[in-house]
Formats: C-alpha cells, structure tokens, sequence
C-alpha cells in the first residue's frame, strides 16, 4: 500500500533516505522492487465518458443532482486567528511551513507525517516563530485522521503523494474542516464529484492550492484580459514541460518512486493543473463560459526507459517497471464559448522548463517562457514588445508585495496570503472546488481520450448550470482590513 505522505512538489525535494526496515509501510526505493511496486495501490482506471443529451439542457442534464446548496459565492467564517492543520513534511510541505508562519493571524497547532524526524524539523520551526509547541501526528498512515478530528483546527493544508489527496480531502470536510490541496486534488471522475458534493453538503471549502495562478505575469494577464486590452478572448495555452528523468530515479528526491510509478499506470496528462488554472482564469470558466470536452493525443513512452538503459544499474527496482505514459501529451479543450485551450505534459524528455502561459484574442497576445506581447495599437510592425511596459497592469498583491520571500518566484508566498487573509476577513475564496475538479478533470479524461485514439471526452459541469453566472474570480479589488 502506497503509504508515503511526505510530498515532493515541483522543485522542492525531499532528502530522507530511510528504508523498509525503518518504516515498513511507506514507499522506498526498496519496496518498489516488488513487481511494478504498486503496493496494493487502487490504480485508477480510465474513467467513464460523461452522459451527454442533445439540446440546450445538456450542460445541466450531464451532472448528478445536488446533495447540498452550491459553494459557489460562500465566504469563510471570519476570524482573527486562522488555525491550521499540515500533512504531509517533505519539502513542499516543510518549505510552505515558513510561510503559514510568516503570516500575521495565522497559527500551525498541528502537524502529520509518519516520519518522525520531519515533524520534529517541523515542530522546532512552529516554536522558534514564537508560536506555541504544535500537536504532532506521526502514528502511521492514518494518524492524519486524528489530526482532522481536532477541534482547534480551521484549515488542513495537505501536500501528500498523489494517492492520498482524495482520502484527505475527504476526510478534512467530513470533520468540518476547511481543507487546501496539492494538485492534482484528486485522480478519477467520480472522486472529483465526491468532493463537489462534500464540499457542498458539509458547507467546507475545498481548493485545489494551484499557486501558480498567483505568479506575477499571470496575475497581470489576467487584469489585462478582464480589462479587456486582448480584444474577444479565442485561445490559450498551458502545460507543464519540465525534466524530471533524473529526479524521478533518484531515491533522495521523491520519497521512493511514488511520482515515477504513475508513469507506470495512465497515458494521458498527469499534472495539467499549473497550466490549465491560470488559462482558466483569464477566460472566467465556471464564471461565465465552461470547459466542454478534451481531445488528447500521446507520444510513445520512450523517455523513462531510456534513461534508465543509460544510467541506472541491472539490479535497480525500477527495471521492474513498464512505462506507458507518454512522454509527450497534448490536449485541446473546448470551452461552451467556442474558445480552444492547449494543454501539454513532458516530464521525461530532455528540454527547458515551460509553462507555456499564452493567451491571445482580436486585438493580439501574450506568451511567456520567455515573456512576450503583441497588441494593437501598441505593436503593429510584426515585432514582439516588451512586456515590461505594462507592470501598470500588476495585480494589487504584486504591487503591495513587491518582493516577497518563499519559492517559485513568490507565487507560494502570494497564495498563503491570500487564503490565510480571505479566511480572516471573511471573503469567498479566490477559487473553489469547482475549479479544483475543472482542473484536475484533464488527468483520467485524457487518459481515457488517448486510449481511444484522441476521441473528444465530455468534462463535467461540477456547477451544475450556474457557470453561466458571470462572478468574480482571482481578479479581486484589495480588501479593506
């Protein structure tokens, strides 16, 4: 059983080393050698094309009726002090501490992982803050309940192994908690739609945490576009293009081979959400218009095992393993406006890290990596401008915090401020677990989309018909405190 719960995230890594005879139940590089190492792990099959009736009730007639009122509009509870909860202490979760703890009104009165040393790390972090001594939860793997079942916990932030972030989500809303994920937040259909209707019946937020929505080039673009600077918005760009061969065969970066082995079960998109969150903003799905369908093509599986053949020796654990997904996927969605977004995944072939990042509509476009611009009137003799020249069009948050600490550029930094100010305040969040499902939707959909030979796969409408509501999203006015 896939017992890991320290995630690794992008480019934070964990560097614990321990092995089967230390904690007998979490992935290893060790335990891997075990077949394909998929522990009793549920592998998630391809998911099931969603009901589809011609006409124009077909948005509405596609969802499952509603266990409880929408969550869409619905503030926090206000309060002076945000208590939260972390599981999860390998690098994401041991580096975004930091942050929880830098901010004015927030608390971290409990911690989880079933690797002691990481708690304790941890712990001494919360003290040396000037913050009381935290509850510490590292019974085994499902010590995390105990920590959901607290009665001085607001928030539960988890940033687990990809395997666990359903059951905790799940299992945070159940307790009355507010609960903030990781992406992707969860890897098949009808897990996504328990969330909805959990988070709608137990009247507790459930986010996707995707802080690159909250990079500063995103955020400007997305002002732009609202302000209407690219003309009728027609198509965008997102992806995730980022090498990652040799840190998914190193046992000191992810905590045994939990990340690669999915490479050992889908084919299709594993990780669309930093790519489609942003894209999504820009063009106010579940605000306005909605991602309709996905088609998505694959590349063979060439990448992993050739890095393997060349750098990993014959009695390694992960020659064990056959590699379906594709080292390249790209994906189309089309929104119920007509507009078309791109989607791409590449994490075992060789090139530059990429998000891609683009928008265009009538009057030009942006695209990033690197940044660039083209919009009339500005630019109109076929050469790209600066994009400098338009920080003007920065968000608030950008403009209040001009420099901010943490990793990815500031992004993290920008996302637990927001959330832990809209919990203290009382505001509706930035996104919902709408958004969250939208998201993460592209992972069993293309999957399913490329093993039928890139056959277009209806996306679900997790709001059941009130996307056609225009309302605010990430482009917030800067509250009074």
């Amino acid at each position: 059983m896939n017992e890991a719960r320290s995630q690794n995230h992008d480019h934070d890594h964990s560097h614990d080393e321990a092995g089967p005879s230390r904690r007998s139940v979490l992935w290893t590089a060790g335990a891997a050698g075990a077949g394909l190492g998929l522990g009793g792990v549920t592998v998630p099959q391809p998911a099931a094309a969603t009901p589809r009736t011609p006409g124009a009730a077909a948005d509405v007639a596609a969802a499952p009726e509603a266990k409880g009122r929408t969550m869409i509009g619905v503030p926090f509870e206000r309060r002076s002090t945000v208590r939260v909860g972390i599981i999860g202490l390998g690098n994401r979760g041991g580096s975004m501490i930091d942050l929880f703890l830098a901010m004015p009104g927030a608390r971290v009165v409990a911690l989880c992982d079933p690797v002691q040393e990481k708690t304790a790390r941890a712990a001494k972090k919360v003290t040396t803050a000037g913050q009381p001594a935290p509850a510490v939860y590292t019974n085994g793997d499902h010590d995390f309940e105990d920590l959901c079942k607290r009665g001085d916990v607001d928030f539960v932030y988890v940033a687990t192994p990809w395997d666990w972030h359903f059951e905790m989500a799940k299992t945070a809303m159940l307790n009355g908690k507010h609960v903030g994920v990781e992406c992707p937040i969860a890897l098949r259909l009808e897990q996504l739609w328990e969330l909805v209707d959990l988070s709608e019946r137990t009247r507790r937020h459930c986010m996707q945490l995707e802080n690159c929505c909250y990079g500063r080039n995103e955020m400007r673009v997305l002002r732009m576009a609202h302000a209407g600077l690219f003309g009728e918005l027609l198509h965008g760009a997102g992806a995730y293009i980022h090498d990652l061969r040799g840190l998914m065969f190193d046992p000191k970066y992810y905590e045994g081979p939990w990340r690669r082995l999915w490479h050992t079960r889908l084919r299709g998109d594993l990780y669309p959400n930093h790519g489609f969150g942003p894209v999504a903003n820009y063009m106010d799905l579940n605000r306005g218009d909605r991602a309709v369908r996905i088609s998505s093509m694959g590349s063979p599986a060439r990448g992993l095992a050739a890095y393997r053949k060349e750098h990993m020796p014959a009695d390694d654990p992960s020659w064990k393993e056959s590699y379906i997904e594709s080292d390249r996927t790209v994906s189309l969605v089309q929104t119920a406006k007509g507009r078309v977004i791109r989607l791409e995944h590449d994490v075992s072939t060789p090139h530059p890290y990429s998000r891609i990042n683009s928008l265009g509509g009538t009057k030009g476009l942006f695209e990033d990596y690197p940044e660039r611009i083209y919009l009339e009137p500005d630019q109109n003799n076929d050469e790209w401008g600066d994009f400098g020249k338009y920080a003007e069009w920065d968000h608030w948050l950008w403009k209040e915090h001009a420099n901010p600490p943490g990793g990815h550029g500031g992004m993290d930094y920008m996302l637990v401020f927001r959330l832990i100010q809209s919990m203290r305040l009382g505001l509706v969040p930035d996104f919902d677990v709408y958004d969250a499902a939208t998201w993460t939707a592209p992972v069993p959909l293309s999957d399913r989309s490329i093993r039928a030979n890139g056959a277009p796969q209806e996306i679900p409408d997790f709001t059941r018909g009130l996307w056609k509501q225009a309302r605010p999203g990430m482009d917030s006015e800067k509250p009074v405190e």
